[in-house]
């Protein structure tokens, strides 16, 4: 998906874990036009993957969503989220240890927050999850990009072991749960 030039896009920040999941999830739904994989929620300028694999400089593994209102809410894009990443547990996804793989949603402004929060009561509400959602919700002050071999990970290696064992099941499983926003 090519970033159109549309002056009616918004931004969404999600990090749930290994960024290589959510960007490959994201680059299938609707309305949609450009997911970039980058760091954010640290101190550290310019960070680099292997500064961030550290877990000192405070940055999580993220995704930058733009996408149109008109065609996906932003409230779709969070039950797409919680969906595709485990958000009960703290600083981990699987595998994945660390701060840099905690649940975070990075909101642009107050409504972006009043709807997180509202996902968040809702699905905690219904009992979704077997323990509480530990998604922490922080104003969006800086994104980095990641490293170019980062953006389109599992488009360029969708033989790769972990593209198989961990990406496609969350792709897969976004499929079956979101088939009318799959693209």
């Amino acid at each position: 998906m090519e970033n159109k030039s549309n002056k009616n896009l918004e931004v969404a920040v999600l990090g749930g874990g290994c960024f290589w999941c959510v960007e490959a999830v994201y680059r299938h739904v609707k309305g949609v036009k450009n997911v970039t994989a980058g760091y954010a929620g640290g101190a550290t300028v310019n960070p680099t993957y292997a500064t961030v694999s550290t877990g000192e400089t405070g940055h999580a593994e993220v995704v930058k969503i733009e996408f149109d209102p008109e065609i996906i809410t932003y409230a779709d894009l969070l039950h797409i989220f919680f969906t595709v990443h485990n958000p009960t547990t703290l600083n981990q996804q699987g595998a994945d240890v660390g701060t840099q793989y905690r649940s975070m949603i990075l909101y642009a402004n107050a409504h972006q927050r009043e709807v997180a929060e509202k996902v968040i009561t809702e699905l905690s509400g219904q009992k979704v999850f077997d323990q509480p959602i530990v998604t922490k919700l922080f104003p969006l002050e800086q994104f980095f990009p990641a490293e170019e071999y980062h953006q389109r990970y599992f488009e360029k290696n969708p033989n790769a072991a972990y593209c198989q064992l961990t990406v496609a099941p969350k792709v897969a499983k976004f499929r079956a749960k979101f088939g009318n926003l799959y693209e």
